[in-house]
């Protein structure tokens, strides 16, 4: 059995010797994976600021196969955008994100190197991971179709993935899967709870116009570590893999 204040006097501990590490691999996780609230903070500032834009009107009395035109335009460039950030979270997000859990596992035991974030791009690692992670959120993304809450449940269920594949880069997706689901088994609630007690810190971080929210990734990445390290533990104890399977330590 865990405890929040177990996992994170331990990140605490972790972080004290490599802060300055962790907080650089956690700045570039929030870029990779979308967090960091740039794109929301920016619409705030231009609704704030009230921008001048053509009125709807105007717009509305556009020539009509202008007015087309324009739609089209719009479309197109949303289009591409959308693509195009998907190509990048896909071919280079993943990659990173298995990347930076690897470096919090290994900074659990060890000092960590920073170019523990190049991990996932070594011959027979690349494509499995991209594979895994892609198959994961594609299964979270149908969940969350049906109802939020189910979509919630998945997603707390394959949370561990990343992890796994940080430990074994080239375990098939569907035990990927499995591992994570039965390593969550009753612990899903205790997951949600502790996602929760980070809120305090990132209102607190929030103060200083969202700047501190960076200082307070690396403790929370570094408890998340902790808490797969444990989970991880308690699944060999109960014999749901063997364990070569998840120390795979090939570089």
């Amino acid at each position: 059995m865990w405890t929040r204040e177990e996992l994170k006097i331990k990140a605490k501990g972790v972080l004290g010797r490599s802060y300055w590490k962790a907080l650089l691999v956690s700045f570039i996780l929030a870029m990779v994976s979308g967090r960091s609230g740039n794109v929301y903070q920016s619409f705030n500032l231009i609704r704030n600021d009230r921008v001048d834009l053509p009125e709807l009107n105007e717009i509305i009395n556009l020539n009509p196969r202008v007015f087309i035109s324009l739609i089209w335009i719009a479309i197109f460039i949303g289009v591409t955008i959308f693509v195009a950030s998907m190509v990048f979270k896909v071919f280079l997000g993943y990659p990173l994100e298995v990347g930076a859990r690897r470096f919090f596992i290994s900074l659990t035991a060890r000092d960590a190197e920073v170019n523990s974030l190049g991990y996932s791009f070594k011959n027979g690692r690349y494509m499995n991971i991209i594979k895994t992670m892609f198959y994961t959120n594609i299964l979270i993304f149908l969940w969350s179709l049906l109802l939020i809450i189910p979509g919630i449940i998945k997603g707390y269920a394959y949370s561990m993935v990343p992890y796994i594949l940080a430990d074994n880069p080239t375990i098939h997706y569907k035990r990927a899967l499995e591992l994570s689901e039965q390593m969550t088994r009753g612990e899903k609630a205790d997951i949600w709870v502790l996602d929760l007690s980070f809120i305090g810190w990132y209102l607190l971080g929030a103060l200083a116009c969202g700047v501190g929210i960076i200082f307070v990734n690396p403790y929370v990445n570094a408890t998340k570590a902790e808490l797969y390290i444990t989970l991880r533990k308690k699944a060999l104890k109960n014999g749901l893999f063997r364990y070569e399977e998840l120390n795979n330590t090939s570089m």
